[in-house]
């Protein structure tokens, strides 16, 4: 009997095993291009509520001015929405995904600076000169980031850099800012009224073990995740905005969650920018 009950508790350990389920297949065509559609129409019928980040709170002017919303032209000619970080005058960084995945292909970015909404007021940038890494991997979302090169902008209250990490530091245990456009719940109750667009919320970083207990061997060493815990994450829309800690210091770009939802207790995951420092130095 003991080897049937080994056998027994193999299998059912193999079928509780996490699989990794992002939040989407096709960003731009599930989340962007739908995000953007809602956004705007929000804005333009003067009720946008600012409907984002999970569980945070709106944002003042100037708060996170390195903060880039990024309003995204697809080839297709439809329009998808992220987020991105300023390092410097010419340079942001974002989410590789916000730029090229699977079948979809943007065109142009839109890099919206100073602006707590995404459709209107702060400055504005064009671009199409993006820079994805070279092992960007749209099926697993490994080495998910690129830099965006824009023209010179210039800095005031506004509109400033963020700084790069230095070191090996994992921040597990660390308290983060993640700051994005994204929703603020699942489903249609992301459509609740406040009167500002950006918003932020505190999330802890946990380890990359405890992550992949939600994501398996998908989380890799250049992975950074947070907790979810108490209904408190990023969320659909968020891809490519910052995780920051005081200084402003970043140290991960919103990646990925779960396609459980958002307010489901599950991590989420970014890439993690002590590994790319080097990759985004050499593009500065």
């Amino acid at each position: 009997m003991r080897p049937i009950l080994v056998v027994l508790a193999l299998v059912a350990a193999a079928s509780a095993a996490p699989k990794f389920e992002p939040t989407f297949y096709d960003y731009h065509q599930e989340i962007g291009i739908p995000e953007a559609a809602r956004i705007k129409a929000l804005e333009e019928a003067m009720d946008f509520d600012g409907s984002r980040i999970v569980g945070g709170s709106a944002s003042n002017l100037g708060q996170w001015p390195f903060f880039g919303g990024l309003v995204i032209t697809m080839t297709t000619g439809g329009t998808s929405v992220c987020g991105s970080s300023l390092l410097s005058n010419t340079r942001a960084v974002t989410a590789a995904h916000c730029w090229r995945h699977r079948t979809s292909q943007a065109r142009q970015f839109t890099v919206v600076l100073g602006s707590v909404r995404l459709f209107s007021g702060g400055t504005r940038v064009n671009t199409n000169n993006v820079q994805m890494h070279g092992s960007w991997n749209d099926n697993t979302l490994a080495n998910d980031i690129a830099i965006i090169v824009l023209s010179h902008v210039g800095f005031n209250n506004q509109i400033n850099r963020i700084n790069l990490p230095t070191g090996t530091a994992t921040y597990v245990g660390v308290n983060a800012v993640a700051i994005g456009f994204g929703r603020t719940a699942d489903g249609a109750a992301g459509n609740i009224n406040n009167n500002q667009a950006l918003r932020h919320v505190t999330l802890p970083v946990i380890s990359n073990d405890e992550c992949r207990r939600t994501f398996g061997n998908s989380i890799i060493a250049s992975t950074l995740c947070t907790s979810g815990a108490n209904g408190r994450s990023t969320c659909q829309g968020d891809s490519g905005g910052p995780l920051q800690i005081g200084g402003p210091i970043l140290i991960g770009v919103t990646s990925f969650g779960a396609a459980a939802g958002c307010q489901r207790g599950f991590p989420a995951a970014f890439a993690r920018v002590t590994s790319f420092v080097a990759w985004l130095r050499a593009r500065m």
